[in-house]
């Protein structure tokens, strides 16, 4: 007895040319969309894209930092404080500046090299009297009208400078070792350290061989801290503690000056200064730069500005040369001919020394950083047209010799709506592989320009005027993390929107898929 067959017979699906699910099947976007996500190499680049919008439009709101805030630290640094000068040459000290001029000290030195104690200039006899090795006086009509001298009078409460009279006087009791002197009905005790009191028993100016002078002309040195210099001078010490009436204690590092013959005096001094270069920590993940500024941040805000750069300058480079391009294939003939030539002069125009002199010119100018981006981007779009005008004129040429197109005529549909209704349309695949692969391209521009110092300026932040920092030699070879983190994100975005324009390219038209 044959064997039952209970198996249920599989039921035939039939489908028609107008059935929706085979229409869903062959719909022209999802074939395209299948092709390119086929494509494992343009998926990648895809996911690179959206990994770096991420980064660059998302991480910025989330960064706790601004692309132009600043850090600070605070370092100890050596700042010129001082200098102290061993006076080994005569300085002279003019009475009557008009008898005593220039030449004439001049002269005065040749006569005490030649150990003469008189000489004549311009029909004037002139006397030296030496009062001591360091101290002479000169005269002439017989008044004294200079003195010079190796020892200098110094004030001891001020910065101020004294007059001859006073000079002559102080440095005529120090030479002789006098006790006291008379100056301006006010007599002035000499003690045997040449300090110079009033007559309130005040120290009022001291003479001495050592010149110490303060390098900012407003801060007064002491004389009790001068004693102490020299004292470290003479000791020939590198470093010495000085400390002051009120207890602040300050740290001063000695260095001599051959060149200048003088004893460099510096302080230690704690500065509030930039962070500049700092090594990468939990607070600041990749460093800062030489501004003081998070360098993490800084790569965040900086692709943005890159790729809205990119993305408006192929938006205005497509804009014209889809009209250009769209009107120029459609009507052919003169119309052709007259608008291609407009594309050649715009061919021709040689677009980076343009770019260069408006740079040039807008940095005359002072433009703002806002402007100068606005004016960058429609620069590189107005050059940058002419390629897509030609490639839009080349597709609607052989698109407009098809038999849709003769239906449109036919149909009386006007011009406008055949050109940006029936051929733009179908166009759009090559143009939108042409605006992908363009992308990159603006990008390394742009990164160039501001690379050169003609883009993207300060505060803004851009890959580009990031890597910049790598002019100085010393950053470039001691601090990777300033230029290595913006190569890498550069060379990633510009690799994958090349990589998705090849995905596309190839999703578009299969038969050129190699």
């Amino acid at each position: 007895m044959a064997k039952k067959d209970n198996t249920v017979p599989e039921k035939k699906t039939d489908y028609s040319l107008n059935d929706d699910r085979r229409v869903r099947v062959l719909s022209p976007g999802m074939l395209v969309a299948k092709r390119f996500f086929r494509n494992r190499l343009a998926v990648t680049g895809m996911i690179i894209l959206i990994l770096m919008f991420v980064f660059s439009f998302v991480g910025g709101l989330v960064s706790p930092y601004k692309q132009d805030q600043k850090f600070y630290r605070t370092d100890v640094q050596l700042k010129d404080f001082a200098a102290v000068l061993f006076n080994e040459e005569f300085r002279y000290t003019v009475a009557d500046k008009d008898v005593y001029t220039g030449m004439a000290q001049a002269n005065t030195i040749l006569a005490l090299q030649r150990g003469e104690t008189e000489f004549n200039y311009d029909g004037i006899a002139f006397t030296l009297e030496k009062i001591n090795d360091n101290f002479y006086t000169i005269s002439a009509n017989g008044k004294i009208v200079g003195i010079t001298s190796k020892d200098v009078v110094t004030s001891s409460t001020s910065n101020d400078t004294f007059d001859f009279d006073f000079t002559y006087s102080a440095l005529m009791a120090t030479a002789k070792g006098e006790k006291s002197f008379e100056y301006g009905g006010k007599t002035y005790t000499v003690d045997a350290a040449k300090s110079i009191f009033d007559e309130n028993g005040e120290e009022y100016a001291y003479v001495s061989q050592y010149v110490v002078r303060a390098v900012m002309g407003d801060v007064f040195l002491s004389r009790d801290f001068k004693n102490k210099l020299i004292e470290a001078v003479e000791a020939k010490q590198t470093d010495f503690v000085y400390t002051d009436e009120s207890g602040q204690e300050a740290e001063y590092k000695l260095s001599f000056d051959a060149s200048k013959n003088q004893w460099d005096v510096k302080q230690e001094i704690d500065t509030t200064v930039f962070d500049t270069y700092a090594e990468p920590t939990s607070k600041h993940w990749l460093g800062t730069d030489r501004n003081g500024m998070d360098m993490l941040t800084r790569l965040m805000y900086g692709g943005r500005v890159s790729l809205i750069i990119g993305f408006i300058v192929v938006f205005i480079e497509s804009f014209i040369g889809v009209i250009f391009g769209g009107i120029s294939g459609y009507f052919g003939g003169r119309v052709d001919n007259l608008m291609m030539r407009i594309v050649d002069v715009f061919y021709c125009i040689p677009s980076m020394p343009i770019i260069i002199i408006i740079g040039a010119s807008m940095d005359a100018a002072n433009l703002e950083p806002e402007k100068r981006m606005l004016m960058l981007m429609i620069v590189l779009g107005l050059t940058g047209w002419p390629g897509v005008a030609r490639l839009v004129r080349g597709q609607i040429l052989s698109l407009r010799e098809q038999e849709f197109m003769t239906a449109t005529e036919a149909c009386g549909i006007s011009v406008p709506r055949r050109i940006f209704k029936h051929l733009i349309p179908n166009v759009m695949p090559q143009l939108i592989v042409t605006m992908t692969m363009g992308l990159g391209t603006t990008i390394i521009l742009e990164a160039t320009l501001s690379f050169l110092g003609l883009g993207v300026r300060f505060p803004f932040a851009s890959w580009g005027n990031i890597i910049n920092d790598v002019n100085n030699v010393f950053v470039l070879t001691h601090y990777w993390n300033i230029w290595i983190p913006a190569g890498i994100l550069l060379l990633l975005t510009v690799l994958a929107f090349n990589i998705v324009g090849d995905g596309l390219r190839d999703a578009f038209d299969p038969k050129m898929k190699r």
